[in-house]
């Protein structure tokens, strides 16, 4: 599943999202401000960040105008939490940069629904559902690869760079940013470790189907990678 980071000055709403989100499988840090929260982010970055509006220091609306402005972290999925309910305040969060607004207090089933959406908008391949793309589907659940309809044996980090690649159907991704995806940003892997995957699954593609399946996965010059369906 993803890894979340909550951004929020109370420990009982902090304590409270690590263990709801994390009894769904997610990976879940917390920070207390926004000091805290760039030194998490540096560590390991995150798949969505929750952040509370009303902080000591920097508040929440400051916090996402700085990840914003930053390369790294500027498409950064960010869910605003925070008990302002005027709409003014709604459209000042959402034009500052945050891709959702939710009001405390919020059900949690409504906050993982939310999560659930944006992962689906932003980083479909950290989601629970099944991808096809011509003969061949890719389980997430159950980590498995099959091509018109046969099971076709892969490893963890081969399921999960295809995964990423069909996914993103059509779209361009440096080896780095392949890296980053599917290994994560906390992994030092040279990228030419990409080459020697993607020749494998090229491979295990070609060995399993007659109709080109392994052209689908196409060398773009100069940049990287990306999955084409042919």
């Amino acid at each position: 599943m993803a890894e979340i980071l909550v951004v929020d000055d109370e420990p009982s709403i902090c304590d409270m999202l690590c263990f709801s989100l994390g009894k769904e499988g997610h990976r879940v840090r917390s920070a207390h401000d926004a000091g805290q929260a760039f030194d998490l982010i540096g560590e390991s970055m995150p798949d969505v960040v929750l952040i509370d509006w009303m902080m000591p220091g920097m508040s929440g609306v400051e916090l996402i105008h700085c990840l914003r402005s930053e390369p790294a972290t500027r498409r950064l999925p960010i869910i605003m939490l925070t008990a302002k309910d005027n709409e003014s305040d709604k459209i000042e969060g959402l034009v500052g940069g945050a891709d959702d607004y939710i009001l405390k207090p919020f059900s949690n089933r409504e906050l993982s629904a939310r999560i659930k959406a944006l992962l689906r908008r932003s980083k479909p391949h950290k989601t629970q559902q099944k991808i096809k793309s011509g003969a061949l589907t890719l389980d997430p659940q159950t980590q498995m690869v099959t091509i018109g309809g046969r099971n076709v044996a892969a490893t963890r980090i081969q399921f999960r760079m295809l995964h990423f690649l069909v996914a993103h159907e059509n779209q361009v991704f440096s080896r780095r940013q392949i890296l980053d995806n599917v290994w994560g940003t906390d992994k030092f892997i040279s990228e030419r470790t990409i080459d020697v995957q993607i020749r494998r699954l090229r491979k295990m593609l070609a060995a399993h189907n007659r109709l080109g399946l392994e052209e689908s996965i196409q060398t773009v010059r100069g940049i990287g990678y990306c999955y084409r369906s042919i």
